[in-house]
């Protein structure tokens, strides 16, 4: 089922790919308008104050008006579920999907985000949706019965990960908030990057997602993460359309030979023992320098502040296998 998931979520990444969002903030008097613009949605929000509605929020589904404050939200994203915690909306989250695992508290359900239901979403009686993903008519079914609904897409990237954060938190009466959140995101990154990025930058590297060989280009959020340490990436070349997620062949792993892999799929059965008896795979430089690094296969592909975290580890993880000097 995981498996199944992870599939998903790529094709869905990939219809978001491409994007390049930025933010602004102006502000005259009591009013504040927060813009975030990207290629393939654009993000704007308006209000008075930070807990003052009605607020319009402009999604990747167009104008959505929240009439007041939201206490029941229902949160198909595991993503947009850290962001709620994350911004302080937790208490007016009422339930979850089944992939929202985290943080400890979130009320999680047998809700899918990837094969909603609306008759059991509508169960919850919610005033506000968020969602990554519409099969078809979830939207205007909820839209139907006056229920506004968030579609937010896929990150592509930090900028769109931050543009998520702000919008979420103007939706729920959070601005304040969300825009602390960003900032502490924003220097954790830069934490990371000052304490160990001089000394593995230029490190080559293989994320393998699973067993097929699907892997992550600089064209993805966690690859956007990698190349913030000056990691060189195996599979940017093998993306030259910029998908993302681009599914590669054995044989294009074992001659680019890179310095240390990075396996998320310890999930699915995989262990540094069944790479090693992949053929060609077992004289790889990673494999036989022992430069292989088990990463946390939900904080790989979230885009939530625990990206810090994840970024950290990495980096930590690779400094200990690569000479000083």
């Amino acid at each position: 089922m995981r498996r199944i998931s992870l599939l998903l979520t790529l094709l869905l990444v990939a219809a978001a790919c491409g994007s390049d969002s930025q933010a602004t903030t102006t502000t005259s008097g009591s009013s504040t308008t927060t813009s975030i613009a990207t290629t393939t949605t654009a993000l704007e929000t308006t209000t008075t104050m930070d807990e003052a509605f009605p607020v319009t929020v402009t999604a990747a589904n167009g104008p959505v008006e929240v009439a007041q404050r939201p206490e029941a939200i229902v949160s198909l994203s595991p993503s947009a579920t850290e962001n709620l915690f994350a911004v302080g909306a937790g208490e007016q989250v009422i339930a979850v999907d089944v992939q929202s695992n985290y943080p400890a508290e979130a009320p999680i359900t047998d809700l899918s985000g990837f094969t909603p239901n609306v008759e059991a979403i509508l169960s919850y009686e919610p005033d506000l949706v968020v969602i990554t993903f519409d099969p078809g008519d979830l939207i205007s079914s909820l839209e139907a019965v006056n229920v506004p609904v968030l579609l937010l897409p896929s990150a592509t990237s930090l900028d769109d990960a931050f543009a998520e954060i702000e919008v979420l938190g103007a939706a729920t009466g959070h601005i304040a908030e969300a825009a602390e959140v960003v900032s502490s995101m924003q220097a954790g990154f830069a934490s990371v990057v000052e304490d160990v990025g001089a000394q593995i930058e230029g490190t080559t590297i293989y994320h393998e997602v699973d067993s097929t060989l699907y892997s992550v280009s600089s064209a993805s959020f966690v690859g956007e993460l990698y190349e913030m340490l000056g990691l060189v990436n195996i599979a940017d070349e093998a993306d030259p359309d910029g998908f993302g997620y681009p599914q590669l062949s054995p044989e294009y792993v074992v001659a680019s030979d890179p310095e240390v892999i990075l396996r998320a799929d310890a999930v699915y059965g995989e262990s540094t023992e069944s790479l090693q008896q992949r053929p060609g795979w077992s004289e790889m430089t990673a494999v036989e320098n022992g430069a292989v690094i088990e990463v946390d296969p939900d904080l790989a592909s979230r885009w939530t502040p625990r990206s810090v975290e994840f970024l950290r580890s990495v980096a930590e993880a690779i400094a200990e296998l690569v000479p000083v000097g």
